[in-house]
């Protein structure tokens, strides 16, 4: 994890000194994805993986460069990178939905700002047999 946090992932290409870069990303699993990827195309089915059941053989790469390495892997950790998030965001969600529904009425007062009102819109009476303008 870099200081700003974020996850990055490389790896060393065999037998040489050079390196691949695969990318940064938001979560530590699309990290782990993109090594597990270019680790698999690098070393093969003995590779030691993070995630060795979500492994999904596609077919392989016909090209085993650097660069369709790298493509394929930041491709993958992007993919996992956007999932998480989106998962993430969704429980986030869903926490704050349950809070209101089970609060208390006194603790209710901060997910009625949670919603953010259009405040270009005129408000909507509560009552609407009663004139309020």
């Amino acid at each position: 994890m870099r200081k700003w946090g974020k996850w990055v992932a490389e790896i060393r290409e065999p037998n040489k000194r050079s390196r691949i870069w695969l990318g940064s990303y938001s979560t530590p699993v699309a990290a782990a994805r993109a090594y597990d990827t270019a680790v698999y195309y690098l070393r093969g089915p003995s590779a030691r993986l993070n995630f060795p059941e979500l492994l999904v053989g596609d077919g392989g790469l016909n090209d085993l460069s650097a660069a369709s390495i790298r493509k394929k892997a930041i491709e993958v950790g992007a993919q996992v990178d956007a999932v998480q998030n989106s998962l993430a965001t969704h429980h986030n969600h869903t926490e704050e939905k349950v809070h209101c529904e089970t609060a208390s009425p006194s603790e209710l007062k901060p997910c009625w700002f949670q919603e953010k009102p259009d405040l270009n819109l005129k408000p909507e009476p509560e009552d609407p047999e009663v004139d309020y303008w």
